[in-house]
């Protein structure tokens, strides 16, 4: 089954209407804004109509039209009138290349369009001038003092003279016919532009084509009352476009008022896809039946709480968040302090949403889908990017509310231990409900094969403080001191808000520290960015270009065919094939392992790897400790920041345990490996690791073999 196309859906604007349309005109909002203020920036409106011309490509006029409202006033606000007809200038270019792309239309189109656009606009500049006559007249007068002074100094060569008083009689004419001149020339400029865009702006939206704009979540209108339970699954397959595996077969569940039902799986096992069929989208073969609609996301239908949960925060305060999105009658009713305390946020409604753990954002979207009093509630893999800690919390937090509200509660995990708490628990495998999963490796733990070097990396008494100065700061490390030795494997553990990823940031160099240093090889990390690697805990949004291939030999420097590629894979344990595969279809572990690659092939000294292990199932997990285990084992310098103790400790040096931002404890440091009964031999400063394992001089690069 294909999605349905934009041009024929009906109705209000669909969830990933608004949402892209919010972050394209945002983008928009920037562009023109700084280009208007940054003199040297002023290149930048030049492309301010790429954002609104993929929204026109991929979605309905509507969406350009809403995004381009609201980003035009922003702009006005932030930036002036002027820059504020820049964006509905830009809208009108990107209006009509993206939605002539999207109908499949040429340039005849394009001009037929513009013929219009440009009418429209040259009547517009026209009637403005008519109507602000005292701005019309200022403007004339600047122009004829302009002419003047022209011919002013032309009178002063005599050879010049003629020129000066041509300049002088054509300015008359000009403003006498002032109308003509200028509707012609706004009419010319809309026409040549939108010309000019089909080659250009058509030429991006082409390349732009592969990316996916369709949303999973969304459904065929269901005009039916919301009433989504019981809810009956027969014979229920699923498989996408483009597909030839389906990612369901012949599910059969029942789903009743007020149970808690775990869905367990590993990744790939169409745990997520069930989360869809269950809130509202058509399976492609079985039948569903429910004696009303899903209504998801409306009041008293089904919500979904997601892995991310900072994909669905969107107010600026906790207490905002709760309401967001509900009519503010309905929103008048909810009592959010009375929320909030049920899911452990008491007295936080004030708090901004940024300054939030991860943990927080997991029970704050619970809080919100309470809001709308749900009738079913999914949590789809929800506990999976929160520490063991949180974890427990938040299962028993869910497991306690059919008995508080009559929710029915569908948990979607890959971890067992969260399931205990069920009424029942369904087993995913391979898209098909089974009796038991089979087990799972346990991840390796070898010891390491080679020597440590000297210090390469040193932080000295960091701190740093966000938004510092305001009254919004919120301060996330205090006095870190850390010294990182050539070659090491190290592991960073503290729970959701200890501060690991803003340390990780601060050590790849991507901000700098509030106070103290942090240095590589004597020298400021954020001098040198690019020398430390980050692998982001989610992995997908560091992959930027189409293929595997692509991305990796962009990260390197290197032609998509060099051998480079292939060398990255071979040492992330990938398939060379994988080169020409869309990272669109890429698995959790596999998107970790292709950034791993990518890095491999960018020669970093360092690499930080932020909760590498976050979103895996047991079989993910194994196979990324013994990756790491094998970079570590080549001579590649290792920071690991995780809550996943267990598995990563097995492979690392040494553990340093944060808390709320200040190191509490350093544990577990092993005796220094030694070669042939010496002392440790130290870094060579001209070694580079390679993807052979062979050092090769390049200074500045130094990594033990």
């Amino acid at each position: 089954m294909r999605d349905k196309p934009a041009e024929l859906a009906r109705g209000p604007l669909r969830p990933i209407e608004l949402a892209t349309g919010a972050v394209m005109g945002g983008l928009t909002v920037g562009l023109i804004t700084v280009g208007a203020l940054v003199p040297m920036a002023a290149a930048l409106q030049l492309v301010a109509a790429v954002p609104l011309g993929l929204l026109a490509h991929r979605y309905r006029l509507r969406a350009l039209l809403t995004a381009t409202i609201a980003a035009g006033l922003v702009t006005f606000v932030a930036a002036g009138m002027m820059p504020a007809l820049g964006v509905f200038g830009a809208a009108t270019v990107a209006g009509i290349i993206g939605t002539v792309k999207r109908r499949g239309g040429g340039l005849a189109t394009v001009l037929a369009a513009a013929l219009v656009a440009s009418a429209g606009w040259a009547l517009f500049s026209v009637g403005m001038l008519l109507v602000f006559s005292r701005t019309r007249e200022l403007f004339f007068t600047a122009i004829r003092n302009t002419a003047a002074g022209i011919e002013d100094l032309a009178g002063r060569q005599s050879q010049l003279e003629p020129l000066g008083r041509m300049a002088s009689e054509a300015t008359d004419v000009v403003l006498q016919w002032w109308w003509l001149y200028v509707g012609g020339s706004v009419a010319l400029g809309v026409l040549v532009s939108a010309v000019v865009a089909w080659f250009v702006l058509g030429s991006v939206l082409d390349r732009l084509a592969w990316l996916p704009g369709s949303d999973r979540l969304d459904s065929p209108d269901d005009d039916r009352p919301i009433d989504p339970l019981p809810v009956s699954l027969h014979g229920v397959g699923y498989r996408y476009p483009g597909t030839d595996v389906p990612a369901l077969a012949d599910i059969g569940l029942t789903i009743r008022p007020g149970e808690f039902v775990a869905v367990v799986g590993h990744n790939g096992s169409g745990k997520s896809t069930l989360t869809r069929v269950l809130a509202g989208r058509p399976p492609t073969s079985g039948a569903v039946a429910r004696p009303g609609s899903a209504g998801l996301g409306k009041l008293g239908g089904t919500a979904l709480v997601l892995q991310r949960p900072e994909s669905q925060t969107l107010g600026v305060s906790v207490a905002d968040d709760v309401v967001w999105g509900l009519p503010a009658e309905l929103a008048d009713e909810v009592d959010v302090d009375g929320l909030l305390a049920e899911v452990g946020l008491d007295g936080m409604g004030e708090r901004e949403t940024a300054t939030l753990s991860g943990g927080q954002q997991q029970r704050l979207a619970v809080a919100a889908a309470l809001a709308r009093r749900p009738a079913l509630l999914i949590a789809d893999e929800a506990t999976s990017m929160i520490d063991p800690d949180g974890r427990r919390d938040l299962v028993a937090l869910l497991a306690e509310l059919p008995r508080r509200h009559g929710t029915a509660v569908v948990l979607v995990t890959h971890h067992e231990a969260d399931a205990t708490a069920a009424d029942r628990v369904i087993h995913l495998a391979n898209g098909r409900m089974v009796d038991h999963l089979a087990s799972w490796p346990t991840p390796a733990r070898d010891q390491r094969r080679g020597p440590m070097g000297s210090t390469i990396l040193e932080l000295a008494d960091v701190h740093h403080t966000y938004n510092r100065g305001t009254p919004w700061e919120a301060p996330a490390l205090h006095g870190v001191d850390l010294s990182v030795r050539q070659g090491e494997a190290l592991l960073i553990v503290g729970g959701n808000g200890s501060g690991k990823s803003t340390l990780a940031w601060i050590i790849a160099g991507l901000i700098a520290p509030s106070s103290g240093r942090c240095e590589l090889r004597g020298r400021p990390v954020d001098k040198q960015v690019g020398r430390v690697a980050l692998a982001f805990q989610h992995s997908r949004l560091q992959l930027q270009k189409q293929t595997v291939g692509t991305e990796i030999a962009d990260w390197g420097g290197r032609a998509t065919g060099s051998g480079a590629v292939g060398r990255a894979l071979d040492a992330v344990g990938l398939d060379r094939r994988l080169a020409a595969r869309s990272v669109e279809e890429l698995s959790g572990g596999q998107a970790k392992r292709v950034v791993l690659a990518a890095m491999v092939a960018s020669h970093p000294q360092v690499v930080v790897l932020d909760e590498p292990l976050a979103g895996l199932d047991p079989q993910g997990r194994a196979e990324i400790v013994e990756l790491l285990a094998r970079l570590r084992d080549s001579g590649l310098t290792l920071i690991v920041i995780s809550h996943d103790v267990t598995d990563v400790a097995a492979v690392c040096d040494r553990t340093v345990h944060l808390d709320a931002g200040v190191v509490v404890e350093t544990a577990g440091a092993r005796r220094p490996v030694e070669s042939d009964g010496a002392t440790l031999l130290p870094a060579r400063p001209e070694a580079v690791w390679r993807l052979d394992n062979s050092p090769r001089n390049e200074p500045g690069n130094g990594v033990v073999r």
